[in-house]
């Protein structure tokens, strides 16, 4: 499992470990590991004679530019230092002077430089950076990024906000990442992802000085392996558990196939299906148990998935005073009442998109989309209720807002298209019917269908709902087998 902090605790850990290390030892491993990772990229061979510009802030992330530069430099790269700062770190410009490196002052023309480099180290701003590049760094930060050099920021991008993700002015877009002793959450979380480019993780010895929970997490196969649900030798098709699917309408039956369809493939072991579509479904999936309803005439469920495709249908007032999990999605998330979801003793899990969580906010899209954590804990909180925020990068948090708050890993661009959040909320919802805790199915589902996504599109390519859940059996089997 992947886990990110924030900035406040990773200075403490830093400082808890520092205490422990002579004077700038710590420094030193971040720049060996950054040096290290610029000669992967430059390629065996291509360190000799390459051009490299450091973009130097005042910041340690200017520190760490500087020793990584003088190494770079002692392996016969040619290293021009481009200082951005009010002050530079002593012992880094030192060391990089007496590995032969240049320094060209605030005042200097940086620009030929960046225009024949082979690599930039972009140490303009560090993890406590907040609004974006100051105006002046702004056209030196264009003009790294208009070259054909490989950007590779020290930490974090410069620009972008640690913590939160967010991209609040202009900042300098990534080739790749090295971060230091652990993730951040702005490294995992968009817009600021986007920035990072590929991720590369140094160790520098924090692991015993960081809080067991983390703020972020993101699972991977083995970590969604160890949560599917395994039918032992006395199932059956109710002890695995039985989800119920209301959906669809006379205008959006295909909400109610595609639904089903991620139902089937989830692992419960039946699903019933509630709703004016069920011809369509039983043409689709002559498998699923149908009824017309009401939900509590349908017969005992272990979960309900309600909304997507229900239009002005009914069916959420009645499943949200069942006593068992009950996912809402799409169409059931129109005017939910945050009391009736509050009241309920069971588990309850909110999937929406970010415009249905900004009418549930009351504020903008883009204002959920540039602050993603920010919505998915205050969703949580107003409604008592875990929720899986969709989107560039799913998020998910518990009930309450507390806790570590999960991303999604996976996905494709190709995911966005019509249908696809059906086919994930029909899966989740087997999966809290087969057992698992609301936070654990809402990101094993996640997982799930973001790589099934990547299966179906191959190298790149159109895909359809439908498709998504054609590739959710192998996605499984890629997750669970060794």
């Amino acid at each position: 499992m992947r886990t990110a902090y924030r900035v406040e605790t990773v200075r403490a850990a830093e400082a808890e470990l520092m205490a422990r290390l002579p004077a700038g030892a710590l420094m030193q491993r971040a720049a060996a590991g950054l040096a290290a990772a610029c000669f992967s990229l430059l390629g065996r061979g291509r360190v000799y004679g390459a051009r490299v510009v450091l973009l130097v802030g005042s910041g340690d992330n200017g520190g760490d530019a500087l020793y990584a530069g003088a190494r770079l430099a002692r392996r016969g790269a040619g290293v021009t230092a481009v200082l951005l700062g009010s002050r530079t770190h002593e012992g880094g410009l030192a060391a990089l002077h007496a590995a032969g490196g240049r320094v060209v002052g605030p005042h200097d023309d940086p620009y030929d430089a960046l225009a024949a480099a082979d690599l930039v180290l972009d140490g303009i701003t560090g993890i406590g950076g907040r609004g974006g590049l100051r105006p002046d760094a702004v056209p030196v930060a264009r003009a790294a990024r208009g070259s054909d050099a490989v950007v590779v920021a020290v930490d974090l991008p410069s620009g972008v906000d640690a913590d939160t993700g967010e991209v609040a002015g202009e900042a300098l877009r990534a080739d790749a990442t090295v971060t230091f002793g652990t993730y951040k959450p702005g490294l995992l979380v968009d817009p600021a992802r986007e920035y990072a480019g590929a991720l590369r993780l140094v160790d520098i010895g924090l692991g015993a000085t960081l809080p067991s929970v983390p703020d972020l997490e993101a699972l991977q196969h083995e970590d969604v392996a160890r949560l599917l649900p395994v039918p032992g030798a006395e199932s059956d098709k109710y002890r695995r558990g039985v989800v119920g699917v209301v959906a669809g309408s006379a205008r959006y039956p295909g909400a109610a196939v595609l639904a089903v369809e991620g139902a089937l493939r989830g692992g419960a072991g039946a699903v019933r299906y509630v709703g004016p579509a069920g011809d369509a479904v039983i043409a689709a999936h002559p498998e699923t148990l149908v009824h017309a309803g009401p939900p509590d005439r349908a017969g005992r469920v272990q979960a309900w998935v309600v909304g997507p495709g229900l239009g002005d249908g009914p069916g959420v007032p009645e499943v949200l005073t069942s006593d068992v999990p009950v996912l809402v999605d799409a169409d059931g998330l129109r005017d939910l009442p945050a009391e009736a979801v509050k009241a309920r003793t069971a588990p309850t899990l909110l999937t929406p998109h970010a415009g249905e969580a900004a009418a549930l906010l009351g504020t903008s899209r883009e204002e959920v989309e540039s602050a993603r954590l920010t919505a998915v804990r205050e969703l949580a909180g107003r409604y008592g209720a875990t929720v899986l925020l969709k989107g560039s990068t799913t998020l998910i948090c518990g009930p309450g807002g507390a806790g570590p708050v999960r991303v999604n890993p996976t996905g494709t661009s190709w995911l966005a298209t019509a249908g696809s959040g059906d086919v994930l909320s029909g899966l989740t919802g087997s999966l809290l019917a087969a057992g698992l805790p609301a936070l654990e199915a809402a990101s094993a589902g996640a997982y799930l269908h973001g790589l099934a996504a990547r299966r179906a599109a191959g190298g790149g390519a159109p895909i359809t709902a439908s498709d998504v859940a054609a590739a959710l059996p192998d996605a499984w089997r890629d997750t669970t087998t060794p």
